[in-house]
């Protein structure tokens, strides 16, 4: 689900003209500090009930959760460079 989020924009046609080659450019300030920990929101698993509606702010907060990073590592005891959050739909 991550790559299929992160790759929208080479998928599918819209307004945000952005690709991976941009991402990179414009994330990676330094050529050594070049790693990407991706976050996910909102997880649930696939025998969930009803999706919930969730407001801007709770997906953020989502997002910088440990549970939901695609990487062993907890965001809230390290420090950003730069930071992207792409969200998707209606908000």
């Amino acid at each position: 689900m991550t790559m299929s989020g992160v790759t929208t924009c080479l998928r599918f046609p819209g307004q945000l003209n952005a690709d991976l080659r941009k991402l990179a450019v414009n994330m990676v300030p330094f050529p050594r500090l070049h790693f990407f920990m991706p976050g996910f929101a909102p997880l649930s698993a696939r025998g969930t009930a009803a999706y919930r509606a969730l407001t801007v702010a709770e997906l953020t907060q989502q997002v910088f959760d440990a549970k939901n990073m695609m990487a062993a590592c907890d965001p809230r005891h390290g420090r950003y460079l730069t930071v992207a959050v792409m969200f998707r739909g209606r908000m």
